[in-house]
């Protein structure tokens, strides 16, 4: 019982260790956005949010009729 606990804790902290040494590989390989992209990044998602609540309320409201 003992031996599984530790098999256990090992297997635990080797998925760590794999998750930490994945997130600083994906942290050296990144780059910061320069303004341009921030800029069209951040009307991108602005635009798809509109369109999802757009989506959201035209459903509701044809919710509402058929209701």
């Amino acid at each position: 019982m003992e031996f599984q606990q530790t098999q256990e804790k090992r297997t635990f902290v080797s998925k760590f260790r794999s998750f930490i040494l994945e997130c600083r590989r994906v942290f050296t390989v990144t780059k910061k956005p320069t303004k341009e992209e921030l800029k069209i990044i951040v009307k991108v998602s602005g635009i798809g949010m509109l369109i999802i609540g757009l989506l959201g309320f035209i459903i509701q409201m044809i919710w509402q009729i058929i209701k």
